[in-house]
Formats: structure tokens, C-alpha cells, sequence
């Protein structure tokens, strides 16, 4: 299988990539520890999200779910959320991190390209980082627009072409094989294709930008997350000379230093 089928392979994202959220938390924990902005994502992302007093809002790709974990002090007890995703595993997760706010939660294993919810069931959809693994985006779009009432808002998030790329460029010398992995990304839906391809669905498509980089002053996380995407057994020869080439870079820099590159857009449905 290539890196490039894997990233929208269904059957791999379900029972290996994200089986449960280890992998993922992997991922996060980098950003977590080493990013520049002092305000992470999942504030921000939260303050981008117009949600009225009275709101019915589903989250596709809910993870093990992060995004309300971080905001859990901001959510209203008038708010019906339904977190769903592809992975079962994931969905039990968020189940289980979220155990203290249950009246409030729903938990359901979706596939976005068709969902288990009458028309115009939310007032608010929220797409964080998965819209890029779903094979047939139109179709998922074209569920969401139905799914959402008439007026409502898609907020969908993902990366830019130049994300991770100093990481992106030394993984593969080593790693060669996941390249095509990190370029589907923004091909499927990136910051520089996504407008296009929600316009067709959507009205008001606008891009929100958040600023921040990886200042990392160690080796392992960075290790971490690259072994968080790569196959397993990969040649052990190529891991060392990868972690070689990092403490060169922490020697010589002092730090190690990632650009990101993410952002959130922001769409309102339209009429069908």
C-alpha cells in the first residue's frame, strides 16, 4: 500500500492509524510542549466558532476529543453536541475524556460521506484536520451542506503547503516512502486547495490563519512523531541516522526549529 492510498484509506485509518488516539496524542504532544504561541490551537479554533445560545453542533473526526477537553470551561448547558468519527476506537476515547459532561455529549461512529442525520439537524459542523483523509470529498461536502440547516456554519480545519516542512524534508531522507503522504495532504484538502473545492457547496468561504511555529529543545518528541506516521518496523539503520541527524541539528542551532503552517475555514450553507 503507498503512503499516498493510505492517507484516505478507510480500513487503515480505522483498525492502525487511529485505532485508538495513541498515535494522534503523539502528534499533539509535540505541539503542546514547543510551539511559539503561548495560545493553543484548541482555544483558538474555539474562538473562532460562532455558536449561538441555543446550538446543535457536530463534529466529524471528533478524535479522542481534544478540542472540547481544552474548552471544557466554555461549552453551554443549552449546547446538543454530537462527537462523531470514522474509528470506533477514537469515539470511545472521547466517550471516556469527556465521562464528566455526558448530558451534553452524543458519541456516534460516522462516516462523513454518509451520515446517520436527518436534514438540517445542525445549526454548526466542525471538520478539524480529517477532511483530507475522506476518498470522496465532494460527497462528504455535499452531506454536511444537508445535514446542516439552512444558514449554517462549516468550520473546517487544515494545513498549508509549507507545514512541517523543515520536518517533512528530513524525514524523507530516511523515510522516503512516506513522502507522497505529507503531499496529499494539501492536494485533498489543504489551505491552498480547500476554498475551491467548499465553494461549490458553500457561501462565504474565508480562511482564518493561526500564526505559530516549533521552537523543540529535544530529541525524542520529534522522534515520536514521526514514528507516529511511518509504518511499523521500519529499518532501525534509518532511525538512527535520522536521530543523528537531529542532535546535529539541536548542536548546531541549539534548538530545532519547525515551521507550521494551519488555518480554519470558515462557510455558510447554502440553500440545496
Amino acid at each position: 500500500m503507498t503512503s499516498a492510498s493510505m492517507l484516505t484509506n478507510q480500513t487503515y485509518l480505522q483498525k492502525e492509524q487511529y485505532r485508538d488516539a495513541s498515535n494522534l496524542e503523539a502528534r499533539v504532544q509535540l505541539h503542546q510542549r514547543y510551539s511559539t504561541n503561548p495560545y493553543g490551537w484548541p482555544r483558538w479554533v474555539f474562538d473562532q466558532l460562532a455558536l449561538p445560545e441555543r446550538c446543535r453542533i457536530l463534529e466529524l473526526g471528533c478524535g479522542p476529543g481534544n478540542l472540547w477537553l481544552e474548552n471544557v470551561d466554555r461549552i453551554a448547558d443549552e449546547w446538543e453536541i454530537t462527537l462523531s468519527d470514522l474509528s470506533l476506537g477514537m469515539v470511545r476515547e472521547a466517550r471516556d475524556n469527556l465521562d464528566g459532561n455526558r448530558q451534553i455529549f452524543r458519541f456516534r461512529v460516522t462516516d462523513a460521506q454518509e451520515m446517520p442525520f436527518a436534514d438540517g439537524s445542525f445549526d454548526v459542523v466542525i471538520a478539524n484536520h480529517m477532511l483530507y483523509h475522506v476518498p470522496r470529498r465532494d460527497r462528504a461536502l455535499s452531506e454536511i451542506r444537508r445535514v446542516l440547516r439552512p444558514g449554517g456554519r462549516l468550520y473546517a480545519a487544515t494545513n498549508g503547503k509549507d507545514h512541517m516542512r523543515e520536518l517533512r524534508e528530513w524525514r524523507g531522507r530516511f523515510y522516503p516512502e512516506s513522502i507522497d503522504r505529507w503531499r496529499g495532504v494539501i492536494e485533498n484538502f489543504g489551505l491552498e486547495t480547500g476554498k475551491t473545492q467548499l465553494e461549490r457547496w458553500f457561501a462565504e468561504v474565508r480562511l482564518a490563519r493561526y500564526e505559530d511555529a516549533l521552537v523543540v529543545t529535544e530529541i525524542e518528541p520529534v522522534v515520536a512523531y514521526v514514528q507516529s506516521m511511518i509504518e511499523k518496523g521500519v529499518d532501525e539503520g534509518a532511525e538512527e541516522a535520522f536521530k543523528r541527524l537531529l542532535a546535529h541539528e539541536l548542536a548546531t542551532s541549539g534548538t530545532i526549529r519547525i515551521t507550521k503552517d494551519v488555518g480554519l475555514f470558515k462557510a455558510q450553507s447554502m440553500r440545496p
